[in-house]
């Protein structure tokens, strides 16, 4: 396989620290940066201290330099840092796998328009799990049809910044997409007052923020007499460090283009 030397932005972050020690179990990646802002805390340190696992790379808010050594740079920080990093990506060839949350059309756009000079995947959600539900619904929204209704429900520890969360989100297009519907005209974003009699073609979103919860998402297809739940839940971080790492694999080699955890897994 190619040389997999791995950055992580955002280091000392709650997912950077989980990528950290992902790559350094890993026997096949090198983490060769660390990448967070200049006042984070954890500069100057030893990154893999930071998980209890010393290996002599320092975090550091050089991305020029610290992305020059990669081959790839596993990104879950925020848009603005997102799209700094993936030009300087761009500039040296440097794949990237994405995972931040958050992102509008118009940012969306930039990084299609990026992968066509470098192989990027850009998920939702890195965990194998999660993308496995992705294939279920898609399943089961072809077999079911529109006798049922469809809720999607949420949850997050208190400081995710974005609702829903893009996971929800996708798994909204999905169902959409296997029902022959348009996400943005079908979905409903909570219910308060007299909301009025449930629409039969609207897909509904539920959130909660609080305490520590790392990511819960169950979507709910009602219909008379039954009801189908598919869901997935997250007790802890690494199911999306290892997918990422899958995915940095998967691009190892790979020409341009925008790739999602789907292509890395093979559910096309």
């Amino acid at each position: 396989m190619d040389d997999l030397r791995i950055a992580v932005a955002g280091a000392g972050g709650r997912m950077g620290r989980m990528l950290v020690e992902a790559t350094l179990r890993d026997g096949e990646a090198e983490l060769v940066s660390a990448l967070d802002q200049p006042d984070a805390p954890a500069q100057g340190k030893d990154a893999g201290e930071l998980v209890g696992m010393p290996c002599g790379v320092l975090v550091s808010s050089d991305c020029d330099a610290g992305i020059a050594r990669a081959t790839c740079l596993i990104d879950f920080t925020r848009p603005e840092a997102t799209f700094n990093h993936l030009a300087i990506c761009r500039r040296y060839g440097v794949a990237m796998v994405i995972g931040t949350t958050g992102l509008d059309a118009g940012g969306k756009h930039a990084i299609a328009a990026a992968a066509e000079e470098i192989p990027v995947v850009l998920a939702p959600n890195m965990s194998v799990g999660v993308n496995v539900v992705f294939k279920l619904l898609d399943v089961a929204a072809r077999i079911l049809g529109e006798g049922y209704d469809v809720e999607i429900l949420e949850a997050h520890h208190r400081h995710k910044v974005d609702a829903p969360s893009g996971t929800a989100l996708r798994m909204g297009e999905v169902v959409a997409q296997a029902l022959g519907r348009d996400l943005g005209e079908s979905a409903v974003y909570g219910r308060q007052g007299v909301s009025g009699e449930r629409l039969s073609t609207t897909i509904g979103f539920a959130t909660v923020r609080g305490g520590d919860i790392v990511g819960d998402h169950n979507v709910m297809f009602c219909g008379l007499g039954e009801r189908v739940e598919i869901g997935h839940k997250a007790s802890s971080r690494m199911p999306y460090a290892l997918g990422s790492l899958r995915a940095a694999r998967f691009l190892a080699g790979r020409k341009a283009g925008l790739y999602d955890m789907q292509d890395v897994l093979g559910l096309r």
